[in-house]
């Protein structure tokens, strides 16, 4: 289940905001997007996620999707 919202406080408001997700040295592949929910298994849930994938210097638009928290290495904001 993802929870989302400012009423329990698990996700404030000034949390909601792009996040880059990537290595820290070699980033071969990054999403951006806006952070709309997670889980305790690390499960994020972005809007307006974006694909980059730096060595072919190329952006794939995703939409809303659903990122499983093993998958995560670096999360950081912009």
């Amino acid at each position: 289940m993802v929870r989302q919202g400012t009423s329990q406080g698990i996700l404030p408001e000034k949390v909601i905001e792009p996040v880059d997700l990537g290595t820290a040295h070699f980033i071969l592949l990054a999403l951006f997007g806006i952070l709309q929910g997670f889980d305790e298994y690390m499960n994020l849930v972005l809007d307006d996620a974006e694909e980059v994938n730096v060595k072919k210097k190329s952006r794939k638009s995703l939409g809303r999707i659903l990122l499983k928290g093993d998958n995560i290495t670096l999360m950081m904001n912009r």
